[in-house]
């Protein structure tokens, strides 16, 4: 190695020390090193149980040079931390990894930003990360342009995923919608920073997010995205369109950091302001003791759809029909004049809905009366007629005890008079 003090430090990993928990190394510490003291250097840390953090950047490798380290780093029981930024590294390095990838069985984050790793050395990456501890992923400015992972081979336990800083377009954007879609979504921080991602491909990440319930934070700063994007956000977060789409609204996500471009800055801050609104009510209610997401989704109700000016506000950035009556359901107003009690201040919708559609309210709650009695009388029927049904099955049984005795008691008669 270079010098004394490298070599002293390169000696305590070798010899196991329990005092030295980190490795950072940069192209200083390998001048001059050979093939076999890279893989020397390898199996040295493979070994080592007190290893936690290992940096080697800043150029300290390329493809050869993972290949050679490699051979030798086939498993880590101790790492928590890899850092191999600036290194050049193309997918052919990351393949290089592998073995060690699938058996770092301690492993939490790993940085290979500024590396050339590209699509397909994504594709290797999540691969041999899919049953790792791993919870952070930062892939920043590694020429990634699309994302071809099959939600079956992504990391499972990957919480936190830095995708900034690469060439992500509409086709980018579709593969990560995959990633948050369908039961087993884990990611809760995703971040696409300066992308290619434009109004079209904001679009598949909302309709991607409708369902999702584990991302809480999203960002997109410096994309390619309009107004028109903004408007899909704030739709996502709360939907105006029906109370029953305002309930159904993502209620998981807590901060969206994104540009919309410098177009009419004061309708961008004023779409901002209501999505920021939207993602306050999910993350009071998700930081809350009880923990409720529905409740997030009542809590929009209320505070947009039955307060009028801001309906009408939302109503207008979304496009939709802002008359407030023509869009509650009358089997649902009970339920929404339950909620409007909660609240004080609007004791005026109160007023007017009850005396605007009193009969309406009043034939509701005669049907859920009725269908309440219902329920009630055919459950009844059901538990007597179990009841005659069991005590049918013992009346038969009696009788056919009965009509054994008889029997008993006519051959008894019968035997007597032949011997007679």
């Amino acid at each position: 190695m270079n010098n004394n003090s490298e070599n002293s430090e390169f000696r305590r990993i070798k010899e196991n020390d329990p005092h030295t928990t980190s490795l950072i190394c940069e192209i200083t510490n390998f001048e001059n090193v050979t093939n076999e003291e890279w893989e020397e250097l390898g199996r040295d840390i493979s070994n080592n149980t007190h290893l936690e953090y290992l940096e080697l950047g800043s150029t300290a490798l390329n493809d050869r040079n993972m290949s050679l380290l490699c051979r030798g780093l086939m498993r880590s029981a101790s790492i928590k931390n890899v850092a191999l930024q600036d290194n050049g590294l193309s997918a052919v390095g990351v393949l290089s990894m592998v073995p060690f990838l699938q058996n770092a069985n301690n492993l939490q984050e790993l940085d290979l930003g500024d590396n050339n790793i590209k699509p397909e050395g994504f594709n290797v990456l999540c691969r041999s990360l899919r049953d790792s501890p791993i919870e952070t992923l930062s892939c920043q400015k590694c020429c990634i342009e699309f994302i071809d992972v099959d939600n079956d081979y992504f990391p499972r336990h990957l919480m936190h995923l830095d995708l900034g800083n690469n060439n992500i377009n509409i086709d980018g954007c579709h593969g990560i919608a995959k990633l948050l879609q369908g039961k087993n979504a884990t990611l809760s921080s995703l971040y696409l920073s300066m992308n290619k991602i434009d109004d079209d491909g904001a679009g598949i990440l909302a309709d991607a997010l409708r369902n999702n319930t584990s991302l809480t934070t999203l960002v997109l700063k410096y994309n390619m995205m309009t107004i028109e994007g903004a408007k899909l956000f704030l739709q996502l977060v709360n939907d105006v369109s029906s109370i029953k789409a305002t309930l159904q609204s993502n209620r998981t996500l807590q901060r969206i950091t994104a540009d919309y471009g410098e177009d009419d800055q004061d309708l961008n801050e004023r779409i901002q302001r209501h999505i920021d609104n939207a993602l306050k009510i999910n993350a009071l209610y998700a930081t809350s003791s009880w923990s409720l997401p529905e409740e997030a989704g009542k809590e929009k109700v209320i505070l947009t759809q039955l307060h009028s000016e801001t309906r009408a506000k939302l109503a207008a950035l979304q496009g939709v029909n802002h008359s407030l009556y023509s869009e509650i359901n009358s089997l649902h107003l009970p339920e929404v004049l339950a909620l409007v009690g909660r609240r004080h201040g609007q004791g005026e919708l109160y007023v007017a809905l009850r005396s605007s559609i009193a009969g309406v309210i009043s034939t509701v709650n005669r049907k859920q009366c009725l269908q309440q009695q219902r329920a009630y009388f055919r459950a009844k029927i059901a538990e007597y007629r179990a009841k005659a049904e069991a005590v049918e099955a013992e009346i038969s049984t009696i009788e056919a005890a009965e009509g054994h005795v008889v029997d008993i008691e006519n051959e008894s008669s019968s035997n007597k008079r032949r011997r007679a």
